[in-house]
């Protein structure tokens, strides 16, 4: 039976064919090389397992190649051989006749291959696992019954290698896997598959070797992959000239000063194969020659060998400078080793994960704190869970633990736990809970403008608008003053609910700037965030994608799924501006995948909006209005309470469409309520739409002109151009065509200078149904016979719609479109909806969807 691989499709492959030209008669070699532990004895035992019922061999020594076939040979590990066995073995290989129904496979590892020794062969170099194929191997050895924070350290240390993860694992207990205790530091189990990597250097020079273990110990304070500083290698006694022969073996390389190895597992093997009083030597000498406070402290640290309390409050004191949050959370974790009392320890284990988490390195930080497992209750460590699962897990989950964390913690770390469970609510869309929440604040004295907001927020949410935008306005008061990204990005969101787009889009703006010059690294995904969707509230859709598609790439960097179910929320709405609409799908889909295990409401409602204005671009009022109309009713379903009024304008265009007019009266009727309480600059442009759409015809003008008043005291090119079609278009309807092209040109321009593509292409087939050509549209092929009523029937018919989804399309009677329709099968001489939408699509008159779609990937 075949072994069960994972995360090795192409390897897979490349065997299968292998075996493949070996079933019809012919022959092959394939050399697989890589380090030591990712698989190659694995993928060899799979080809035998694939070959049956063809014979196969294993050659573990010299020995001439079958004369006869069909066979399959297998030589794993040729690297053990002798040099001059090996050369004469590949010198058969290369000599070996297609033809001859005998295939090979060969295996190596890496770095025992010489330059040149394998040319001529097919090879195959496998790398690393990555995390889901990892992560797919660990369930597979645990049966699943590993703690995730475990089961996400165990990933990392196992750094994509299979045979050190099974053996990591087998090493640990039942009650470690499950995170019930602590997990030992440094991890056991990994002792041979280390030896294996560490082989190779005992070729290397006495120098040689000592200047990597000075390497491999300086990295013990540095960011995975940062290297080491060769000057301070030198200093520490190391020589330079051993360099070289560690390059020309490949085990390390030396770029701008400093030496990296290659693998994160070589730098370990050089400790692990090291005995560990050299190790702490080596550590001295780093420590005695280096001229940073801190890293001397870690050196220092490194070097003990014991528990040392003077050494650790050392440490934890330098850590509390301010420093890089990797740095810090590295020191603390270190002092944290060396403090012999529980409760102290547990106090460093926590604060080590805190700056790990403000490093954006999740993972670590949970790392860190499943060290503090059968400890008793802590403040701090429920924070940081609170905090790590408001990234990336269940709100309400996230909700509980801050609460928690709130109790246990003195004031100022309480107040913090605080608005972490209020953000949490206000995700999940339960404005109560973010009220109770910010009501348990405690008082900040010291800073009035997060009072102001809490107190603000609280008014506002409780039906105290006035005095809450009040208060808010003055957290807006304060912001000249704000540099920091928290209190920025409070302002920020203030100034969204006061009405004050720009001065949101600003504050979002220098909350990014402080981010990336400060710090810390988790704020940036949510810095590009809030800033991404003020632009988008502010009209600009092009700036808003770009700086949500780099928020969305630094989420999932610094492991924040939740903050990139939000991003995908606001590129979905940004595509639906845009006429995007697989890639509106796309990122709503996404949205939704993120949004739903969590309880991300607010993403949710975004994603649901998102996709029902893209259905109103393309003309299908009747699909947005269907998505839109639990979001925006009273009940259970309703959507997010900061989000639902303003999807309103778009379900009352889209439900007077597909005729659904009693419940377009009763959202107009709310939105009503909520303009004259809200300071969206807006929604009285908005709701005199809604207005012009339910209004009887004798008022219905006035209706649209009182709209465009309000559009011109207020920012927003893509909403007023919304007016002006649905203006243009109740006038052509009314036989004003000459009236209607006005509105109709002005629809067009405005959609074009925001990007709005499938909003411009209404625009424009209601020009040309109002009689007007539109300059720099192709030509109309075989619908150029026919009349602008005609072509976009014609259209919408051969798209696939029946008569009466094009009657509510083009606000039109359903007898209309029959008559249309008629006089166009007879124009274009066909016979059915089939020839036309074979015409149409032939001509180019239709989109080709599957390159619509590629464009987008």
């Amino acid at each position: 039976m075949a072994p069960e691989l994972y995360g090795r499709r192409a390897e897979i492959a490349a065997v299968g064919s292998l075996v493949g030209r070996l079933r019809t008669g012919r022959g092959g070699v394939l050399a697989l090389t890589a380090q030591p532990g990712l698989g190659r004895t694995a993928l060899v035992e799979y080809a035998r397992a694939i070959c049956v019922p063809i014979p196969t061999v294993q050659r573990t020594a010299p020995a001439a190649l079958p004369q006869e076939g069909p066979l399959l040979v297998c030589v794993d590990d040729a690297h053990t051989w002798r040099p001059a066995d090996r050369s004469a073995l590949l010198a058969d290989l290369r000599r070996l006749p297609a033809e001859r129904p005998v295939a090979v496979l060969l295996t190596l590892a890496e770095h025992h291959v010489g330059v040149g020794e394998l040319g001529g062969l097919t090879i195959l170099h496998l790398g690393p696992l990555d995390d889901s194929a990892a992560g797919s191997l660990l369930d597979r050895l645990t049966r699943g019954a590993a703690d995730p924070d475990v089961g996400a350290w165990l990933i990392r240390e196992a750094a994509g290698n299979p045979r050190l993860l099974t053996a990591l694992v087998t090493a640990l207990t039942p009650d470690q896997l499950a995170g019930r205790t602590p997990l030992p530091d440094p991890l056991p189990g990994g002792e041979a598959v280390l030896h294996d990597y560490a082989a190779p250097l005992d070729t290397l020079p006495r120098d040689t070797r000592a200047l990597l273990l000075l390497a491999a110990a300086a990295g013990e304070r540095e960011p995975e992959g940062a290297g080491a500083d060769l000057a301070l290698l030198v200093r520490a006694g190391g020589d330079p000239t051993g360099l070289a022969p560690a390059e020309a073996l490949g085990v390390v390389v030396g770029a701008g000063g400093r030496l990296h190895f290659p693998h994160p597992l070589l730098r370990r093997a050089v400790l692990h194969g090291t005995p560990i009083a050299r190790r702490r030597a080596a550590h001295a000498r780093l420590a005695a020659a280096g001229r940073d406070h801190l890293a001397r402290l870690v050196q220092l640290a490194c070097a003990a060998g014991d528990h040392d309390a003077r050494l650790a409050s050392a440490l934890a004191a330098a850590a509390a400078t301010p420093r890089p949050h990797a740095e810090r959370s590295a020191a603390l974790a270190r002092a944290a080793a060396l403090t012999a009392d529980t409760a102290l320890r547990t106090d460093r284990l926590a604060d080590a994960a805190e700056a790990a988490r403000q490093a954006g390195d999740p993972v670590r930080a949970r790392a860190l704190l499943a060290r503090t497992a059968g400890a008793p209750a802590h403040g701090g460590v429920h924070q940081v869970r609170g905090l790590l699962a408001l990234a990336d897990g269940p709100a309400a989950d996230a909700r509980e633990a801050l609460l928690t964390a709130a109790v246990l913690l003195p004031p100022e770390p309480a107040r913090h736990a605080l608005i972490g469970a209020a953000e949490a609510a206000w995700a999940m869309g339960d404005a109560a809970a973010y009220r109770e929440a910010m009501t348990r604040v405690p008082a900040c004295s010291d800073d009035a403008s997060l009072e102001a907001y809490r107190a603000g927020m609280c008014a506002v949410l409780s039906g105290r608008t006035a005095e809450g935008h009040a208060l808010l306005r003055r957290c807006l008061a304060a912001l000249p003053r704000t540099a920091e990204p928290g209190g920025l990005l409070r302002a920020g969101a203030a100034a969204l609910v006061v009405g004050e787009v720009e001065t949101a889009c600003a504050a979002g703006a220098r909350a990014l700037a402080a981010v990336r010059a400060y710090g810390p690294e988790v704020l940036l995904p949510r810095a590009l965030e809030h800033l991404a969707y003020g632009e988008l509230r502010a009209g600009r859709h092009t700036t808003a994608r770009a700086h949500a598609l780099e928020g969305l790439r630094a989420a999932h960097r610094t492991g924040q799924p939740n903050v990139a179910a939000c991003l995908h929320a606001i590129l979905a709405l940004a595509a639906s501006v845009e006429g995007d609409a697989e890639v509106c799908a796309g990122h709503a889909a996404a949205a939704a995948a993120g949004a739903g295990p969590h309880g991300l409401h607010q993403a949710a409602t975004l994603a649901v909006w998102a996709v029902a204005r893209a259905d109103l671009a393309a003309g299908r009022p009747g699909d947005a209005a269907a998505r839109l109309a639990p979001l925006v009713a009273p009940g259970p379903r309703r959507g997010h309470f900061a989000v639902r009024m303003l999807a309103v304008p778009c379900f009352v265009e889209a439900a007077v469409q597909a005729g659904r007019t009693a419940e377009a009266h009763n959202a107009t009727a709310e939105f009503t309520r909520w303009t004259a309480a809200t300071a969206d600059r807006l929604a009285p442009a908005q709701l005199a739409r809604c207005r012009a759409l339910l209004a009887p015809p004798q008022q219905t003008e006035a209706a649209y002109e009182s709209a465009l008043v309000h559009h011109d005291r207020s920012p927003g090119e893509f909403e007023r151009a919304r007016t002006q079609l649905l203006f243009g278009q109740w006038l052509r309807r009314g036989r004003r065509t000459r009236e209607a092209r006005g509105p109709l040109r002005d629809a067009l321009v405005g959609f074009e200078r925001c990007g709005a593509r499938a909003w411009a292409d209404r625009s424009r087939g209601e020009l040309r149904a109002a009689g007007e050509a539109v300059a720099g549209e192709p030509g109309q092929g075989p619908l150029a016979a026919l009349t602008p009523q005609q072509q976009r029937i014609a259209r919408h018919v051969a798209e696939g719609a029946t008569n009466r989804e094009v009657a509510v399309r083009l606000s039109v009677s359903h007898r209309t479109v029959d008559h249309h329709l008629r006089n166009v099968f007879a124009a274009l001489g066909v016979r059915s909806r089939v020839e036309l939408s074979r015409l149409l699509a032939g001509d180019g008159g239709l989109p080709d969807r599957d390159e619509e779609i590629a464009a987008h990937l």
